[in-house]
């Protein structure tokens, strides 16, 4: 089975004993999950090794023949100073440790240091370059607008500014080992995102899903964690938890915002640790997925309540990703109302039917709570009842109408905010504010009177002797 490597960019070891070099890689990755590592127990073949490897951090002893490692340390620093370097050496001396963070070290350990602290010393700095990587080629994305690899977007029909920054974002993140927060309302498409962002990684491993909302204690720790035999009543064999399911690949955990306090625990000691215990075991076993977590929830706002750690949320939004709603993407709209007109035609096996051209108009003057998994729904429940050959608006008019009914937001509800007026000068009369009323429900309804009476609230009768009287030249 092949292995993912951690980190993306290699770990370099340089110290002139070799028995030294297997003993740290064994440890980074016994305890660390660091897979990715070069060793080389020659200091003169250093340079050499970072011309033809994609090098990202050194651990370099101090105290080697032909080259030393503060010589290097200077060579490595001018030469390729994206490169971190941790100085592990044999020498507990305060002006050699300066000196060495003077030049540009990262940081500075004695051989001697105790496991824990070196390996958490270790994993900072490849947090660090990961970091610095991400920035990096995001900046890049972001100045060319460009995507390295926009058929992996292919299934998440868009045209929007927005979500193309959402997807250069998600570029230049998903090679990470770090966690993943994916946020938005329900219906936005997280879990497409989540499939993306697997997709980009490019992990052997598979990706697991499963939405944990409702999961008690033991059930979430059963489902994660699996079990030995005989943990439990029932337990007659071992069985593999999700985790060890995704290993080398990702795990994707929907609405996290669900999760109780006690499982929070649970996770939040998985992402610290790196490792877990299958219930009934007392071996640990090392986390070789990445964890990616989706919720429509406001998590900050659940902090407050008291019902989500804090120390969870900021271990879970290293990366983060925040979906825009449907309504604040309307140029979306024309394209998922075809898309879902082709599926539905397809799945129903009827031929696409043409639609009025009023139904964007309405579409895009309605809020849409359900999002796009609402849009879709009225496309496919219109398109089973569709005979004719136009297809109706009923459907769509009678959701609309409902929710409006039922104290949702009117269809001339543009934004969150109410319209404002300047504090400066004098306010429109009632005449102008009707006048003005008018003439954004006709923009807005590119001019179908039928629409924009019904933006308006009032019939089309009642528009027509307004528009008589505002335009008596018409």
């Amino acid at each position: 089975m092949n292995q993912s490597l951690y980190p993306e960019f290699g770990v370099l070891l340089v110290d002139d004993e070799a028995s030294f070099l297997r003993s740290l890689s064994i440890t980074l990755a016994r305890s660390g999950g660091i897979t990715h590592v070069h060793r080389c127990d020659d200091s003169r073949e250093v340079m050499g090794i970072l011309q033809n490897r994609a090098i990202g951090l050194i651990l370099l002893d101090l105290t080697m023949p032909h080259i030393s490692g503060q010589e290097l340390l200077a060579m490595i620093t001018e030469q390729h100073p994206d490169i971190a370097v941790i100085i592990i050496s044999g020498l507990n001396q305060v002006e050699s440790a300066v000196q060495c963070l003077q030049q540009g070290a990262f940081d500075y350990f004695v051989k001697t240091t105790e496991e824990g602290r070196l390996i958490e010393g270790i994993k900072r700095a490849i947090r660090m370059q990961e970091m610095r990587r991400e920035n990096q080629a995001l900046g890049q994305r972001i100045l060319n607008n460009s995507l390295e690899s926009p058929e992996v977007f292919d299934p998440i029909i868009s045209r929007s500014n927005q979500m193309r920054s959402v997807f250069q974002y998600l570029e230049s993140v998903a090679p990470s080992n770090q966690p993943l927060l994916i946020c938005g309302e329900s219906g936005t498409g997280k879990e497409l995102l989540a499939k993306a962002a697997h997709q980009l990684s490019n992990r052997t491993g598979p990706l697991v899903s499963v939405n944990v909302a409702g999961l008690d204690d033991n059930v979430f720790a059963d489902t994660l964690f699996g079990h030995q035999r005989g943990a439990f009543t029932g337990a007659e064999r071992n069985r593999a938890g999700l985790i060890e399911e995704a290993a080398d690949g990702t795990l994707f955990l929907d609405e996290i915002g669900d999760l109780s306090m006690a499982s929070q625990v649970k996770l939040l000691r998985l992402l610290q640790e790196g490792e877990y215990y299958p219930l009934g075991s007392d071996r640990p076993k090392r986390i070789r997925a990445r964890i990616i977590v989706a919720t429509h929830q406001e998590l900050q706002q659940r902090q407050a309540e008291g019902s989500f750690r804090r120390d969870l949320y900021y271990r879970l939004c290293t990366h983060q990703i925040q979906i825009p709603p449907l309504r604040q993407r309307k140029e979306d709209l024309p394209l998922l109302l075809d898309h879902f007109l082709a599926q539905a035609a397809a799945e129903l096996d009827k031929p696409v039917p043409a639609y009025p051209p009023e139904l964007p108009l309405l579409l895009n003057n309605y809020h849409f709570p359900g999002n796009i998994r609402e849009l879709r729904a009225l496309v496919f429940d219109a398109v089973s009842r569709h005979r004719s050959h136009l297809l109706s608006m009923e459907v769509f008019r009678q959701v609309i109408g409902k929710n409006e009914e039922d104290g949702g937001e009117s269809l001339s509800q543009a934004s969150d905010s109410l319209a404002s007026f300047n504090p400066e000068g004098p306010l429109p009369t009632l005449a102008q504010m009707d006048s003005l009323l008018v003439e954004e429900a006709l923009r807005r309804a590119d001019n179908n009177q039928s629409l924009a009476a019904r933006l308006l609230g009032i019939s089309q009768p009642a528009l027509s002797k307004r528009l008589k009287k505002s335009r008596p030249d018409n």
